[in-house]
């Protein structure tokens, strides 16, 4: 079993910025490739970033591409989020996922453990 806790969520004003945090255990967490994902009011689930279990590889969505910054510290059993230049779109419950190897991914279906979530709101 693991288990994801994320935290560093809140309200921010646009062109600002967040730092969230996911924290695991229950596995050997440098093993695994980690990624974020976001669902906003009656929208699906996308994908926002992911890393490789080294940290040596990752992937953005587009939208988030030179604003946001995946990162972990596998001695912590800690995946980070660094989130700037923050816009109102960016609203959302953020996700943190566990991914089944070590390869990163950008497809929900290939996480198998997820945290609870945890809200931004960006006012504009």
């Amino acid at each position: 079993q693991v288990q994801l806790v994320e935290s560093g969520g809140g309200l921010v004003q646009a062109g600002g910025s967040l730092r969230l945090s996911c924290a695991g255990s229950g596995r050997t967490f440098g093993r695994y490739a980690m990624g974020w994902f976001r669902q906003a009011p009656e929208k699906e689930r996308e994908f926002v970033a992911a890393i490789s279990w080294t940290g040596a590889n990752t992937d953005y969505a587009d939208s988030v591409k030179g604003r946001f910054t995946i990162s972990r510290d596998n001695a912590k059993n800690t995946v980070y989020l660094q989130m700037n230049s923050l816009k109102s779109e960016d609203t959302a419950v953020y996700y943190c996922a566990a991914g089944r190897g070590p390869i990163l991914t950008t497809l929900h279906r290939e996480y198998d453990y997820w945290g609870q979530g945890t809200q931004v709101t960006v006012s504009s």
